[in-house]
């Protein structure tokens, strides 16, 4: 399920545990390239990826402490999902952020949105807490034994929904080919399918009572929840992009654009991206957000401390209609920063 909500102004305390402590006024001031002629104000519609929660709440809270008048309204869902919202619903949304770039390339351009800026990049982690079933026993070397276990539970979300459900099955084919197991894909996506949600960040529930014991999820938001992590290989995470080749020899195909169609999904590293989709509510406050959050020093830094780094710019096949006061946070195809 999505939430549209009011962001708190002094802090958000993720999943009940710590402090995210909010950034001086001071530090954000000027941060527009362009001012407006008038202080803005109104309410900023914001569809993000599930996994951008507590970076977003964040940033949105900075960006409602320079501009006062500003209300943001963030709402979560699985990046496929939100992108239906848009294409499907005829809902209203100032910016847009997927977990996977290709979302927007796929599902909104070019009827409900014209370009695609690359965002951050992340990688796929198999995450638990002590009290998990085994973990002190599961290790990078006998996961992918351990999750065959009956006495064992491991959860990953919806792959039409969301992109970490698909990149949690593409990982499973890289790892039965990396580690030279014959039928690895077929006995895990197999087993625990009562444990698949619409969107990576609610397995975190189930994980916190015991109903899985792991769950496979994007290293930022384990960190974020403070999560015990198992990296995972290279080769399989997601994560390099000098293994991009390998990596596409993983496929999954996926609910397509319009009903009864499909998509081939192909293995390649992981990138987010953001968009301002066609014909915004509010073009002055989406422009205006969309500039703080790609400053370094800005939305840029809060990914960062929050376990994400930052890929701005990097190149985008769009860049031609990239919008000219946001060009500068991205690339041309073909070139590299």
């Amino acid at each position: 399920m999505s939430a549209l909500m009011k962001i708190p102004s002094a802090e958000f305390k993720p999943n009940g545990a710590g402090r995210f402590p909010l950034f001086p006024l001071m530090l954000f001031i000027s941060c527009l390239t362009v001012e407006a002629a008038e202080p803005l104000q109104g309410e900023l519609v914001i569809f993000h990826a599930g996994s951008l929660g507590v970076p977003f709440q964040l940033i949105a809270a900075a960006f409602e402490e320079v501009h006062p008048d500003v209300t943001v309204l963030l709402e979560a869902a699985g990046s496929r999902t939100c992108a239906r919202k848009i294409s499907e619903l005829g809902r209203p949304c100032d910016v847009f952020a997927s977990a996977d770039y290709t979302v927007i390339d796929q599902l909104l351009i070019p009827e409900f949105a014209g370009w695609n800026i690359p965002l951050a990049t992340n990688e796929l982690v198999l995450a638990y807490h002590e009290s998990s079933r085994k973990s002190d026993e599961i290790n990078g070397d006998n996961w992918y034994h351990m999750l065959q276990r009956d006495d064992i539970t491991y959860g990953r979300s919806d792959p039409d929904a969301d992109p970490c459900g698909y990149r949690s099955v593409l990982t499973i084919k890289l790892a039965e080919m990396h580690y030279r197991q014959p039928g690895l894909t077929a006995t895990l996506l197999a087993k625990d399918r009562e444990a698949i949600r619409p969107r990576e960040t609610d397995l975190l529930a189930l994980l916190e009572v015991g109903h899985i014991d792991y769950l496979f999820i994007y290293r930022s938001v384990a960190f974020q929840h403070h999560l015990k992590i198992l990296p995972l290989p290279p080769e399989i995470n997601l994560g390099q992009p000098l293994l991009a080749d390998f990596y596409r020899t993983a496929t999954l195909e996926i609910a397509g654009k319009s009903p009864g169609t499909t998509i081939t999904k192909l293995g390649e590293p992981m990138l987010y991206g953001v968009t301002i989709p066609a014909d915004p509510p509010h073009p002055e406050l989406a422009l205006a957000f969309m500039q703080f959050l790609l400053a370094e020093d800005k939305g840029m830094r809060i990914l960062a401390e929050q376990g994400q780094p930052g890929m701005v710019p990097s190149p985008t096949a769009t860049w031609g209609n990239i919008p000219t006061a946001l060009q500068k946070f991205a690339l041309p195809s073909g070139e590299v920063n």
